[in-house]
C-alpha cells in the first residue's frame, strides 16, 4: 500500500466498524468514511476539478470530518490537495488559488502545505505520498502510536504541527477525535472523557495529542488540574512548532507522572525528523532527540541543521530556484542553528535568522526567553532588537505578567543576571497585554522587526 487512502480501504474492509473520526456529536467509522471518499470522488464539484494528474485544488482547511473526506479524496483522484487556512479572506483565497493552478506538480504529489510565513513570504511546499507514509512511520516508531491510540487534534489542519498526526492514525486504523483548537476548553477535555468511548476502546491510556508550547502554556495557567486528571488516560503529548520552556516542561513532568512527553523537530519542508521524550530522558529545552527510522540529520559547518531521508519536500511549488537554494543533491539545509550531543541527540539552538547581534555578541533570543519564563511573575515574554542611542542595538524583553503581579525591571535584571551571561541580559524592559503569535503558537518575530522601540 502506497497511499494513506490504501490503508482507509484496507480497514474500512477488515474493520468497519471501528470508529476511525469523531467531531463534536458527528461519529464516523472506517466503512462510513470508505463511502464519503467514494461518494465524494464522482460528485459534480469533485469532477470538474479533475483536469489531469498533479493539478492542484486549492480547499479551506476547516476543523470537521467533511474537510478529511475531500482531502482523501482529492488524492484518490490523482489530484494535489492545497489546504489553505479556513479563516483566510475570500481575495486572498482566491488570489492563492489563482498562482497555484498555474502550475502542476509532479507525478505523486499529495500536497502543497504553505510554510507559515514568519521569518519570510510563504511558500508553498509539495509533498508526496511517500512523505505521507514516512512521516507515518517516523511518528510510529518514534512514539508508541498503536492502533488502539485516540489521538485529540486540535490545531490547524492545513500545517505539518496537526496533519502529520492525521497519516499514523489513518495507517494504523486508530482514531481520531477534532476539537475546533483550545477556545472551548471544555469542548477539548470532553474529548477525553472515556465513557463515550468505553466499548470502542480496549484500554484506558489510549489517549494522546498534540499541543504546540503556547497551548500547553494556556492549560498550565487556567486549568492544571483538569490537565491532571487526565493523567490515567494520556498516553502521551507530543509538543513543537516552537521552543517551549524548561519551566513548562517540568510542569507538564510533574502533572502527568507517566505520561510520554515529547518533543519534535519537523517542519513542513523537512516533514518529521527527530523526536524525544522529555520525561524519561533529559529535560532540556531545545533537545530533540535521535532521528527516526526514515531521517537523518547532520550539522554544516555554519552549524546549521541539514536534513536526508524519505520526509524531505519535493519543492517549493513553481520556484525551482528558490528550491534549489535549500534542497540539494539530497539534503535538505535549514535555517536552524543546532548541535548534536555524543549520544547523537539533536539540540535547537534557534534560527539563524532570530539570532541577535548585540555589540559583536551573538544572543539567541529563545535562550533569554526561556530564561525569564521560569521567573514567577512571568506569564509570557519575547525578546527583541531595538535601535539604542548609545550601542546602536540593545535587547528589549516584552513581558506579560501574571495576575496581580508588576514589573519590577531591576528586580526581572538581577534575576536574568543569576541565569544568563551579561550580555544577555535584556537592557530594556516593557510589559505588554500579550505576545503576537502566529495560529500554531510560534512568536510572530517578523511583526515585531520595526517599532517597539521605547
Amino acid at each position: 500500500m502506497n497511499t494513506l487512502e490504501a490503508y482507509i480501504a484496507h480497514h474500512a474492509q477488515k474493520q468497519p466498524d471501528k470508529l476511525a473520526v469523531i467531531c463534536g456529536t458527528e461519529r464516523c467509522t472506517y466503512a462510513d468514511l470508505q463511502a464519503r471518499i467514494e461518494t465524494r470522488m464522482v460528485c459534480p464539484s469533485m469532477l470538474q476539478e479533475c483536469c489531469s494528474s498533479g493539478t492542484i485544488v486549492p480547499l479551506r482547511a476547516e476543523s470537521t470530518i467533511d474537510f478529511l473526506v475531500t482531502y482523501f479524496a482529492l488524492h484518490r483522484l490523482g489530484l494535489v490537495a492545497a489546504p489553505l487556512e479556513r479563516d483566510m479572506p475570500e481575495e486572498a483565497f482566491q488570489r492563492v488559488t489563482a498562482e497555484l493552478t498555474a502550475h502542476t506538480c509532479p507525478e505523486g504529489t499529495a500536497d502543497v502545505l504553505y510554510t507559515t510565513g514568519t521569518t519570510g513570504r510563504s511558500k508553498g511546499v509539495m509533498v508526496s505520498h511517500k512523505v505521507i507514509l514516512a512521516d507515518a512511520e517516523n511518528l510510529i516508531a518514534g512514539q508508541g502510536f498503536t492502533p488502539d491510540t485516540i489521538f485529540v487534534v486540535n490545531g490547524p489542519l492545513n500545517h505539518i504541527g496537526s496533519l502529520s498526526k492525521v497519516y499514523p492514525v489513518m495507517l494504523l486504523g486508530a482514531t481520531l477525535i477534532i476539537v475546533d483548537g483550545l477556545k472551548d476548553l471544555n469542548a477539548f477535555f470532553n474529548a477525553f472523557e472515556l465513557e463515550s468511548l468505553r466499548s470502542e476502546v480496549k484500554g484506558l491510556k489510549s489517549f494522546a495529542t498534540f499541543l504546540v508550547p503556547a497551548s500547553v502554556r494556556i492549560l498550565l495557567q487556567l486549568a492544571s488540574d483538569r490537565l491532571a486528571a487526565l493523567a490515567d488516560r494520556l498516553d502521551f503529548i507530543e509538543t513543537g512548532a516552537a521552543a517551549m520552556a524548561q519551566s513548562d516542561m517540568e510542569a507538564l513532568c510533574r502533572l502527568l507522572p507517566d505520561t510520554r512527553l515529547y518533543n519534535t523537530y519537523a517542519s513542513t519542508e523537512t516533514g518529521i525528523i527527530c523526536t524525544h521524550d522529555f520525561h524519561s530522558g533529559p529535560c532540556t529545552p531545545g533537545c530533540l532527540g535521535r532521528p527516526m527510522p526514515h531521517s537523518g540529520v547532520h550539522i554544516t559547518e555554519a552549524g546549521l541543521i541539514a536534513c536526508t531521508g524519505d520526509t524531505l519536500m519535493t519543492g517549493y511549488v513553481g520556484e525551482p530556484e528558490r528550491t534549489a537554494q535549500v534542497l540539494r543533491d539530497g539534503v535538505l539545509y535549514t535555517a536552524d542553528l543546532g548541535t548534536i550531543d555524543a549520544d547523537g541527540r539533536l539540540h535547537l539552538q534557534g534560527r539563524e535568522d532570530d539570532v541577535i547581534n548585540v555589540g559583536g555578541f551573538k544572543v539567541a533570543p529563545t535562550e533569554v526567553e526561556d530564561a525569564a519564563m521560569s521567573h514567577p511573575s512571568v506569564a509570557d515574554c519575547l525578546c527583541i532588537s531595538v535601535d539604542h542611542k548609545i550601542t546602536g542595538r540593545a535587547l528589549k524583553l516584552l513581558v506579560v505578567l501574571t495576575e496581580g503581579a508588576t514589573l519590577d525591571k531591576r528586580a526581572l535584571a538581577r534575576y536574568l543576571s543569576t541565569r544568563l551571561e551579561p550580555y544577555k541580559v535584556p537592557m530594556l524592559y516593557e510589559q505588554v497585554g500579550h505576545i503576537r503569535r502566529t495560529f500554531n503558537g510560534k512568536p510572530d518575530r517578523k511583526s515585531y522587526a520595526v517599532g517597539h522601540t521605547k
